[in-house]
């Protein structure tokens, strides 16, 4: 049985495909459009999960859409009408855009793939996030938490999942038990701050997360004016200082600005006394980079708390210690670690695509175990689940620009030493191999690889390769066992958000001298990796450990600034040339740049 899930027309379109319950492919639009956060049907992701199972259109059993397009509507055109005429221009743009398309998803479906109208279902986006969650997750039973900006009216769910089979005869559930209403959202608060603090939303909220170190929360009181908790984790906002329930530009307003001040201007230079202590003379800009920090400081923890508060009382009701969460703000990874840390919740599971992305994928998942109730086969054992390219795909494409490259097809062995040794000259390596990553993050199949071992390495990166802000932080990438020795967090190795990058740790003091490019003010947004899933990934940071006594490599995203992380090898080939990367690895070959 095939089952194809689409997510698409908000943002983050995705595809993801499973036969008889198991992924065999998943992929966001961007990677083969080439637009970042493209949000329009994905056709070529569609495609590619079809190619990759090696099926057509007819071959489906089902396509699920990751929400409910009527009950959104309804969602919008209510929130319009109450605060008419303010919200007159979003009246306009969601008369063009829902009458143009929103509406007619099922239609779309139809005509874009090549199913039958019988063949097309719709689940709840908030049930497509706890499926996501749940169904991918080593769990039988397990509280849930999903928390984003907003779905249909929900933005946020608490309940609890289960899924006990005895052969081919049990049950699996998802009981959401409460839930939260828009416009009252921890997602759309911070993406409030978000816009204030000169980013762009629902693509800069981890910029306020890496903004956030730099600061101290000294107006956690001012926030909270803003919003408001009770003791069983539910909560309102104050809308007398917000605009996105009646505006398509603006999510905060004046009063906003009155209480925390003039917003910070976009692409404007950041540096405080923590990231630029020789600018100290230019006091002025640093007073007023100090305030915004102060402010990311403070919607992150207000943040954390709010989402402690509520883990906390998912626990009372449930009594359950295993929780998995899904939605854009379980991207949050410093939540996420006080969540682990200061709930009784003993291990968090969080899917890869935790976004709307992800949403794909739970909608497949919840037509297979909650529609049909079939049995749980499959466990996500990595995120793996992109396009590949052979060694004859890489090798025709480099031979087609006649390019010189080393050969590496018979034993890759010599390469991963090479790519090892080139680390520890402060060379600068792309790494492109197997298919790429599911989520937002890059996991060693697209990643840019440097020496974490000092400071300088860090700015190398962001300003010749990366071309981004100096403030933001890279990951630390380790061998899954050795992973204690550097983090302070309880039983690294045994949890499954690291693997995912998908937490930040407290890095341990003695250990922060050995790798300060990855150090970002004593924690680092760790992945660990085994070698079973990803075998030439580790061996360079194996053979980098061997050489240097560090188990710890920088990872980035391969791609440049503004762009979706590389694809294919012509993406590559691409970021490659315009940047300053010494060595570009293709599967098992590689090309180096002259000196």
């Amino acid at each position: 049985m095939y089952i194809l899930g689409v997510a698409c027309f908000y943002h983050d379109a995705a595809a993801a495909l499973l036969k008889d319950g198991e992924l065999v492919a998943a992929a966001m639009e961007e990677r083969f459009s080439r637009r970042k956060h493209d949000s329009n049907f994905p056709k070529r992701a569609v495609d590619f999960c079809l190619r990759q199972a090696g099926i057509s259109a007819p071959d489906l059993d089902y396509v699920v859409f990751y929400e409910k397009p009527l009950v959104k509507f309804e969602r919008i055109l209510l929130s319009t009408l109450e605060t008419f005429p303010k919200s007159a221009e979003v009246w306009r743009d969601a008369m063009i855009n829902w009458l143009n398309d929103k509406l007619w998803v099922k239609s779309i479906i139809q005509k874009e793939i090549g199913v039958k109208h019988d063949r097309v279902l719709f689940c709840d986006h908030h049930m497509s996030h706890a499926a996501s969650a749940f169904f991918a997750s080593p769990f039988r039973e397990a509280a849930v938490l999903t928390v984003d900006g907003v779905g249909e009216w929900t933005t946020t769910t608490i309940g609890k999942a289960s899924s006990y089979w005895d052969g081919e005869t049990g049950e699996n559930r998802i009981d959401l038990l409460h839930e939260q209403r828009f416009p009252h959202s921890i997602g759309l608060l911070y993406s409030a701050f978000t816009a204030y603090l000169g980013f762009r939303v629902n693509n800069g909220e981890y910029k306020v997360m890496g903004m956030a170190p730099y600061g101290e929360p000294r107006y956690v009181d001012k926030v909270e004016k803003l919003f408001r908790q009770e003791a069983d984790g539910s909560f309102r906002l104050n809308m007398k200082y917000f605009s996105y329930h009646h505006s398509t530009q603006q999510t905060y307003n004046a009063k906003f600005v009155e209480l925390f001040g003039e917003p910070r201007e976009p692409e404007s230079d950041f540096f405080t006394m923590a990231t630029h202590p020789e600018r100290a003379g230019e006091r002025e800009a640093m007073a007023r980079n100090q305030h915004y920090a102060d402010i990311a400081a403070s919607i992150q923890r207000v943040t954390e708390d709010a989402l402690i508060k509520i883990a906390n009382h998912l626990h009372r009701i449930t009594g359950l210690n295993k929780l998995v969460m899904a939605g854009g703000v379980a991207l949050n990874t410093k939540a996420n670690y006080r969540i682990l840390s200061e709930t009784p919740f003993d291990e968090i599971y969080i899917q890869p695509a935790a976004g709307d992305d992800g949403g794909a994928l739970g909608a497949a998942l919840w037509a297979h175990h909650l529609v049909l109730n079939k049995p749980r086969r499959w466990i996500m054992p990595h995120a793996y689940w992109g396009e590949g390219y052979s060694d004859a795909d890489v090798r025709a494409f480099l031979d087609h620009k006649g390019v010189r490259y080393r050969d590496f097809t018979d034993n890759d062995a010599p390469m991963l030493d090479y790519i090892a040794e080139s680390l520890t000259r402060r060379k600068v390596v792309g790494f492109f191999q197997g298919r790429f990553e599911w989520g937002p993050r890059a996991l060693g199949s697209r990643s840019i690889l440097a020496d974490p071992r000092s400071e300088a390495m860090k700015e190398v990166v962001n300003t010749k390769i990366k071309f981004r802000e100096p403030f933001r932080p890279f990951a630390p990438v380790i061998l899954r066992e050795r992973a204690p020795e550097y983090f302070d967090y309880p039983s690294v190795a045994e949890h499954e958000a690291p693997r995912y990058m998908l937490m930040v740790s407290p890095i341990k003091p003695n250990k922060q001298d050995e790798i300060q490019a990855v150090c970002h003010m004593g924690t680092g947004r760790l992945q660990t990796i085994e070698r079973e899933t990803n075998p030439r990934y580790y061996g360079v940071i194996e053979r980098f450990g061997q050489l240097t006594g560090v188990p710890v490599v920088l990872n980035t995203s391969f791609n440049l600034r503004g762009e979706p992380i590389v694809s294919s090898p012509k993406d590559a080939w691409n970021t490659f040339q315009n940047s300053d990367i010494d060595l570009l690895v293709l599967g098992s070959y590689l090309v180096e740049k002259p000196l």
